[in-house]
């Protein structure tokens, strides 16, 4: 025996126990039934190969990313973690081979437990007191990473990540199993789409377009190697730091073992290791405050996705978990915003950042409810330091007014009421009226101020003295005669003209609307038809639309495709069971199409253009919409009390679109009458650049038996 101790006296007992232990270890693993028998074996049996078969289908989070229409231009990403899921034939050899040599260098030739290394670290631990090295393959590294991942409640995190010796020990076991059922090739390509690599980095793809903005194929032996030593310690061999001194080390240590292994030969690492760590460093854009800022207005449709996105059970039972989804799923959503439609819109609206009357426009495609566009006279920003004070003398000192940066969705799709509507709501009733069977020609000897007897005595007048007179729906509508309109709406009921509208897809946000949108007040709502509630530009422009499509309604959509990770369509189950695509049109008949024929056929008065059936009596609303258009169009006007906000909503056979001007922080604060045409204006204008070299369509005219 050789005279060279091995050990210490003092130290030949803990090192032979610790062998000991280890193999105790080792044999418990590969025989698990030694220990235990009967029912509560076969459970840790089946609870271990229940555990196996998860993380067999495990995916870690990924990165979902928002693209423009081209399916190709990112607009900004959603992420909890930055990821994106990369196949092993897509990373570079380099990466494969520096991340065993710097995590598990006998990782091909164990099967989940390394025996050497278990021995090794319990050598090592026993010696130090405490713990100096581990014993985790990369399997185990997985293993554990795939258990946080996918862990759905904070116990589960910290049964993952706690550490304790039982977590090693259901680690190895699980490791082991894992192996029989996947390759290494798989387990390494899981590994490297799971660590964390610093600098937000979740994945090889993330890190190699983080700290080299490059993909994981391009990779070079030394970024591989800088790379693969930072998941031992993401922060303290942080390569971007001022000093590299420890980055360098690391790297030079993966790199030596790299050569050790036969992956690098000794005259490359020589050459590696005399060359400095050179950083391209890119910063990936996370929600919609990171829009690029020459797609700034498109950052009120980012948020609009998201709000919409929030809403849709196909991605969780709440708002929680869809948002979850969202920054974890790996999806691709391609928006429905038509880039030409949006650049006129933005370019047309009437009222500049620097005003504190928001003007915006929304516009939406009939028979498929996707949103082409979305504007308002606002930067989209976060940053509301130099914003004025609010103009609401409610508000307090240190209140910010809303211009000229905001995020308040002051189109719609968020949590804000919207603004008063005016006489766009004459709409409704009309709409109704003819649903249920009135003609167009339904007329009456509408005077200047109307009683009514209905309505408890409610006498509201019309706006001019020149609207008085013998009305039908033609001119009423054209002219916007209020007594006509509280008249029709007392023969069809404002029950029936609310809950139209309400299948038109308005939402009732406050509570005075809401009060009387009740099943004990409704019938008694006047003044429904005077636009006394509150709407938003996207519902109005949506609503318009339907009767655009023949009274086809389709809900709001801001998008034209939404794909799985793995490529394929999102989808849902309807109350029926069956499956449909979440981006796919969901459109319901709401009306005859002869009653929104018909109700377009009126709507073409207001607009200066000429019905098909009937006459308009001589004047109109906003009759210099037609002739810029340049295409027949149909559309209504609306202001409110003393002009506090002035709509348009217009539409083509292709296109609706739905404008306002108003005062969001306070609607006390009157647009006046000189900025009432702004929202005329912004839609026609952009009705006809958005719809420039398109084949002009024609509207269908009504049935004889409609128009009366």
């Amino acid at each position: 025996m050789s005279n060279r101790p091995l050990a210490s006296a003092g130290r030949a007992v803990p090192l032979l126990r610790a062998g000991l232990i280890a193999g105790i270890v080792i044999a418990a693993l590969a025989y698990p039934m030694v220990a235990v028998t009967g029912l509560g074996a076969k459970a840790t049996a089946h609870a271990t190969e229940h555990k196996t078969k998860l993380l067999t289908k495990a995916l870690p989070a990924e990165t979902s990313y928002l693209y423009l229409p081209d399916g190709k231009t990112v607009l900004t990403m959603f992420y909890e973690e930055y990821r994106q899921y990369t196949k092993l034939s897509d990373m570079s050899p380099n990466i494969q081979q520096a991340i065993v040599a710097a995590e598990d260098s006998r990782f091909y030739q164990h099967k989940g437990v390394d025996p050497k290394g278990v021995v090794r670290a319990f050598v090592a631990n026993a010696g130090s007191g405490g713990v100096s090295q581990g014993a985790s393959t990369l399997t185990m590294q997985y293993v554990r990473m795939a258990l946080r991942d996918s862990a759905t409640t904070p116990k589960e995190v910290q049964e993952a990540t706690q550490q304790t010796s039982l977590r090693k020990i259901r680690e190895m076991r699980l490791a082991m199993d894992l192996e029989k059922e996947l390759s290494k090739e798989d387990i390494i390509e899981r590994y490297l789409n799971s660590a964390y690599f610093g600098h937000r980095a979740y994945g090889i793809y993330a890190a190699s377009e983080i700290f080299f903005s490059k993909t994981p194929k391009d990779l070079t032996p030394v970024e591989a190697a800088t790379l693969a030593g930072l998941v031992k310690s993401p922060s303290q061999y942080d390569p971007a730091t001022s000093d590299q001194k420890e980055a360098t080390a690391r790297r030079n240590y993966v790199l030596d073992r790299m050569s050790q292994l036969g992956y690098l030969s000794p005259d490359a690492v020589t050459a590696a290791k005399s060359e400095p760590i050179r950083l391209k460093l890119t910063d990936p854009p996370n929600d919609c405050a990171a829009v690029p800022e020459k797609y700034n207005s498109w950052g009120f449709i980012c948020d609009y996705v998201k709000n919409w996105w929030s809403a849709q059970p196909a991605f969780g039972e709440n708002r929680l978990e869809r948002m979850d989804k969202l920054r974890r799923g790996g999806y691709r959503i391609v928006l429905s915003i038509d880039p030409k439609i949006q650049e006129a819109a933005q370019k047309n609206l009437g009222a500049g950042t620097g005003s504190p009357f928001a003007n915006g426009i929304v516009l939406s495609e009939p028979g498929t409810g996707r949103v082409k566009a979305m504007a308002v006279n606002r930067t989209y920003s976060l940053d509301l330091a130099e914003n004025p004070q609010s103009s609401n003398p409610e508000a307090g000192p240190k209140v910010k007014a809303n211009y000229p940066n905001t995020v308040a969705p002051l189109l719609g799709g968020g949590d804000l009421p919207g603004y008063q509507a005016g006489s766009t709501f004459k709409m409704f009733p009309m709409l109704a009226a003819l649903n249920e069977g009135m003609p167009l020609s339904t007329s009456f000897n509408a005077p200047h101020r109307y009683q009514s007897a209905i309505y408890d005595g409610w006498a509201p007048t019309n706006a001019s003295g020149a609207m008085s007179g013998m009305q039908t729906m033609w001119s009423g509508f054209g002219k916007s005669v209020n007594t006509y309109f509280v008249w029709l709406e007392e023969r069809v009921g404002a029950d029936k003209a609310v809950r139209l509208a309400e299948q038109l897809g308005l939402r009732w946000r406050t509570d005075v609307d809401r009060e009387q949108a009740s099943p004990s007040k409704v019938k008694k709502w006047g003044a429904f038809t005077l636009g006394v509630s509150d709407a938003t530009p996207l519902e109005m422009a949506n609503a318009y639309a339907a009767i655009a499509a023949d009274g086809m309604y389709c809900e709001a959509i801001p998008v034209q495709g939404i794909f799985n990770r793995d490529g394929t369509p999102a989808t849902y189950s309807t109350a029926s069971g069956i499956s449909r695509e979440v981006a796919k049109p969901r459109c319901r008949q709401v009306v005859t199409a002869d009653a929104a024929r018909a109700a377009t056929d009126a709507a073409r008065c207001p607009t200066g253009d000429t019905p098909a059936r009937g006459g308009c009596g001589g004047w109109s609303t906003a009759d210099s919409v037609r002739g810029t258009v340049g295409r027949p169009v149909a559309g209504k006007t609306g202001t409110t009390d003393s002009t506090r906000s002035a709509w348009f909503v217009g539409y083509t056979p292709e296109l609706a679109a739905a404008s306002f001007i108003s005062d969001p922080d306070n609607p006390f604060n009157a647009v006046g009458d000189g900025q009432s045409q702004i929202p005329i204006s912004a839609v026609a204008e952009t009705l006809r650049d958005g719809l420039k070299g398109k084949p002009t369509r024609q509207f269908t005219p009504p049935s004889d038996t409609i128009v009366g």
